[in-house]
């Protein structure tokens, strides 16, 4: 239980360190943050001002349909593209990256990878 508790106050203290920079970079863009669960990975756009437009997950209906699961690199790819599509259907096309204090590999790279190819910049 030790290591959970150490391993979570590192990522906080990164959450800390990165949102600083974030901030510092979203003052006229909007913001894609990223949560990963050990089952399912989040995906948000935010306002500068912190106000969320939109969410995407490997909960959401359109998602769910496919089947595979949510904690893995595909369904993490596949959110990627569905929040990129989403942000750029509501006329945003520059976003800042939120990786939230996880480290950038893995489903958090896959999921950046994913925006990227459907067409959003960071």
């Amino acid at each position: 239980m030790a290591d959970t508790i150490r391993k979570n106050a590192q990522r906080e203290k990164r959450q800390r360190r990165v949102m600083t920079k974030v901030r510092a970079a979203a003052r006229d863009r909007h913001i894609l943050t990223v949560f990963r669960s050990a089952r399912h990975i989040y995906a948000s756009v935010q306002e500068p001002g912190g106000r969320t437009i939109f969410s995407v997950s490997t909960l959401s209906k359109e998602l769910r349909v496919g089947g595979s699961g949510g904690g893995n690199l595909e369904s993490a790819k596949k959110v990627g593209k569905l929040a990129a599509t989403k942000a750029i259907e509501k006329g945003l096309k520059k976003v800042v990256f939120n990786r939230n204090g996880f480290l950038y590999h893995g489903r958090v790279r896959a999921l950046a990878e994913g925006a990227r190819e459907a067409g959003l910049e960071f």
